[in-house]
C-alpha cells in the first residue's frame, strides 16, 4: 500500500483497495498500521469521479524518514540527502582523496555524520554488484570489496549497494518519468554504455548482479575496434573516451561537440557514427522488450543534440515496427540525479525489507 501511494501519488482508501484487490478489513488494518507508524496521511480531499461526494486522501509523509544516496566515479563522491519521497533537500560533491576502499569508505562516513538520524543509506558504482559486494569495478579498480558490510560497519546505518544504472532505472520507474509505467528502457551513454530495464513493473534483474547489457551488439562488422576484441560494436562507437581519441588534440568532449557545430568534417564523421550507432542500440533495445518508453541521458548527451537525425535514422533501419510507438524520452544530465537514484536505492530497499 505505501509503495502503491508512493509511486502513484495522494489517493482514497477505495481506489487503493481497488488497485490492490484489498478486502475491507485487511484495507483498514494496513492503514492503521501505516498511519501509527508516521508513513502514511489523511489530509485533503479531491473529486476523484464525476459521480459521488470527494474523497478524502491518504498521503505519504516523506519527512519521517531521510536517506543519503552515494554516487561513486573514479575520482568524485557525489551524493544526495532526500527525504522517503526521494525529494532531495540537500547535496554535496567532493573528489575522492583516494580510491582504496577503506579510505572511500571513511570518506562516506564523514559525509554521513552530516546528516544524523538517517534511515538509510545507498551506494552505487558503475560496476557489478551483488548482494553488497562489490564484485568488480572497473572504474575505481576494486574487486570483490564488500561495501555494504563496510560502510554499514563505519556509519551504523543500515546500506544497499548497487550498480548506478540498475539503481536509476529504478528510480525513474518509482519516482521519475516511468513513474506507474509498465515497461520502460533507461540508456545511458557517456564514460559507458548502460541500459536499465523496466518489464512488467519489475527491474530486470540477473542472477549474478549485473544490469542488461546491449554494449556489444554489433552497428558495422568493419567498424572501430572494440574493447572486446571484435569490431563495430555500440560501445566502440559511443563511450567519449573512444569517440575523442579519434579526433586531433585529443580535444574534450566539450570541445568536440563545439566543433560539431562549427562544422568540423571529422568531428561530424565521428559524432554522425555514433549517433548512429546509438539509433541502433535503441532499435534493438525497443525491439527485446517492446518498451512503452525509452528514457536517454547520461554525460554524453550533446551527442544526441548534434546527431539526432541520424539517431533517427538508426533507429528506424534497425527497429521492426513503427516508430512513433516507442516514445522517447531525452532527460537531461545530471550527476547529482545519480546520487539521488542512490538514496531511491536505500529508498526501495527499506521498504522491501532488503536493506
Amino acid at each position: 500500500m505505501l509503495l502503491e501511494v508512493l509511486i502513484h501519488g495522494a489517493m482514497p482508501r477505495a481506489e487503493i483497495a481497488v488497485r490492490l484487490d484489498l478486502s475491507r478489513p485487511t484495507l483498514t488494518r494496513v492503514t492503521k498500521t501505516l498511519v501509527d507508524e508516521g508513513l502514511l496521511a489523511e489530509g485533503g480531499t479531491e473529486l476523484r469521479s464525476v459521480m459521488g461526494r470527494p474523497s478524502e486522501l491518504l498521503r505519504v509523509r516523506g519527512d519521517t524518514h531521510r536517506f543519503l544516496g552515494v554516487k561513486l566515479t573514479g575520482d568524485r563522491l557525489y551524493t544526495a540527502a532526500t527525504d522517503l519521497t526521494a525529494t532531495v533537500a540537500a547535496r554535496v560533491s567532493e573528489p575522492l582523496r583516494s580510491t582504496d576502499p577503506d579510505e572511500v569508505v571513511a570518506q562516506i562516513a564523514e559525509v554521513a555524520a552530516i546528516y544524523p538520524d538517517t534511515t538509510g543509506i545507498g551506494v552505487t558504482v558503475g560496476g557489478t554488484a551483488l548482494d553488497g559486494l562489490v564484485v568488480s569495478c572497473a572504474f575505481l579498480d576494486w574487486a570483490d570489496v564488500p561495501l555494504k558490510a563496510m560502510v554499514t560497519q563505519a556509519t551504523g546505518v543500515p546500506t544497499a549497494v548497487g550498480n548506478d544504472v540498475q539503481a536509476l532505472t529504478a528510480t525513474e520507474h518509482w519516482f521519475g518519468a516511468g513513474a506507474g509505467l509498465k515497461s520502460m528502457a533507461v540508456i545511458t551513454i557517456g564514460a559507458g554504455v548502460g541500459t536499465g530495464l523496466i518489464v512488467d513493473g519489475r527491474l530486470v534483474e540477473g542472477a549474478h548482479g549485473q544490469p542488461p547489457n546491449f554494449s556489444h551488439v554489433l552497428v558495422d562488422s568493419n567498424g572501430p575496434l572494440c574493447g572486446c576484441g571484435r569490431h563495430g560494436c555500440v560501445s566502440s562507437y559511443l563511450m567519449t573516451h573512444v569517440m575523442l581519441r579519434q579526433l586531433e588534440g585529443p580535444p574534450t568532449y566539450g570541445q568536440a561537440v563545439e566543433r560539431v557545430r562549427r562544422g568540423d568534417p571529422e568531428a561530424e564523421r565521428v559524432f554522425g557514427d555514433a549517433g548512429y550507432a546509438l539509433g541502433v542500440l535503441i532499435g534493438t533495445v525497443a525491439n527485446a522488450v517492446n518498451p512503452q518508453k525509452v528514457l536517454l541521458t547520461g554525460e554524453g548527451l550533446p551527442l544526441y543534440e548534434v546527431a539526432s537525425r541520424l539517431v533517427a535514422d538508426g533507429f528506424e533501419d534497425t527497429y521492426e515496427d513503427d516508430p512513433d510507438l516507442v516514445e522517447l524520452d531525452v532527460q537531461p544530465f545530471d550527476f547529482g540525479e545519480w546520487a539521488r537514484s542512490a538514496a531511491a536505492l536505500a529508498i526501495q530497499a527499506t521498504i522491501t525489507g532488503v536493506i
